[in-house]
């Protein structure tokens, strides 16, 4: 499924389930609590934090889909196409940093 197919996908699940998509300010806020709960985990299961019992039953790859389906809903009623954006985007860095990263001595 493209980010296309994953838009139309989140917009008839919102259509048939969600009654309506939550106001893009309530959005901006969920997504940022979602990017909030990526963090925990990484920060206890990668970082140097501890982690809690609770959080050893946290799925990574859930919560990551959460912050995928929030940013698809902004991206549906706000109106971007985020496939075409996106393959903006990655042109553009293909572009502006095609050396940059291989002439990074700290990658090396």
């Amino acid at each position: 499924m493209d980010l296309k197919d994953s838009q139309l996908a989140v917009d008839q699940w919102i259509k048939n389930h969600g009654v309506r998509y939550f106001n893009e300010l309530t959005n901006m806020a969920q997504l940022t609590e979602e990017v909030g709960e990526v963090a925990r985990i990484i920060a206890r299961r990668y970082g140097e934090q501890s982690e809690k019992e609770s959080d050893k039953q946290k799925d990574l790859g859930e919560e990551l889909a959460d912050v995928v389906f929030v940013v698809l809903c902004l991206a549906n009623q706000t109106g971007i196409d985020l496939q075409e954006v996106f393959n903006r985007k990655l042109a553009l860095k293909t572009e502006r940093d095609q050396q940059r990263h291989k002439n990074n001595p700290k990658l090396k």
